[in-house]
C-alpha cells in the first residue's frame, strides 16, 4: 500500500518538472551523455615545464620598413614526464593545453605554438586557450615520457612587454578517461 501512496507523489513531481522544462527538456536531460572524466596530469618531474623567450624589438615592423613583424622562436627539445600511474590499463586521451592568459600578449591570435612529437605524441599546433589531443590509447604504465620539439611564431605587434621581460607560459597536459 505504501508504494501506491508514493507513486502519485512521484508522478506529480515528474509532471511539475515537465511543466518547467517541457517534455523535450526531460528527454534531453535523460539522454544526455555522461561527462568524460578529465584531469590535469602531474608533470612535476619533467626537467623543464615552463618555457620562456626573451625577445628584443629587432623584429618589429616600423612604418616604411620591410622587416617582418613575426618572430620565430625555436626552443628545441622539451622533455616531459607525465605521472599516469592512476590510469594504467585504462583507455584515455591526452591533451596538450595552452593557457588562455599569457602575460604581455594582447590577443591569442598573436602566437602560434608548434610542436613535433618524438614518438608517442602527435605533432600539432595551437593557440593560447586551446586543448589539442596528442595521444589516444591504453595507458601503458605509470609514466609516459615524451619529448616535443617546440617553437613559437609570435606577432610582435601584439606584444606589450617591458624591456627584458620574458614571454612565457606553462603549457600542461590533461587526461580524459574513455569508456
Amino acid at each position: 500500500m505504501s508504494a501506491l501512496v508514493r507513486w502519485p507523489h512521484a508522478w506529480a513531481a515528474w509532471l511539475r518538472l515537465a511543466c518547467v522544462l517541457g517534455w523535450a527538456g526531460i528527454l534531453l536531460a535523460l539522454s544526455a551523455p555522461v561527462q568524460a572524466q578529465v584531469e590535469r596530469l602531474d608533470d612535476s618531474t619533467s626537467p623543464r615545464g615552463q618555457v620562456q623567450a626573451t625577445l628584443d624589438d629587432g623584429g618589429i615592423a616600423r612604418p616604411g620598413s620591410t622587416v617582418t613583424p613575426f618572430a620565430q622562436v625555436n626552443f628545441g627539445r622539451i622533455d616531459y614526464r607525465l605521472n599516469t600511474a592512476r590510469y594504467v590499463g585504462r583507455r584515455a586521451r591526452i591533451y596538450y593545453v595552452l593557457p588562455a592568459a599569457v602575460p604581455g600578449l594582447r590577443t591569442p591570435q598573436a602566437i602560434t605554438v608548434q610542436w613535433r612529437g618524438q614518438g608517442l605524441f602527435a605533432s600539432g599546433q595551437g593557440r593560447p586557450g586551446e586543448r589539442i589531443p596528442v595521444w589516444n590509447g591504453v595507458v601503458p604504465g605509470p609514466w609516459i615520457t615524451e619529448s616535443l620539439d617546440l617553437s613559437w611564431r609570435v606577432d610582435m605587434r601584439e606584444l606589450r612587454l617591458s624591456r627584458g621581460q620574458p614571454l612565457g607560459f606553462e603549457a600542461y597536459f590533461e587526461i580524459e578517461l574513455l569508456p
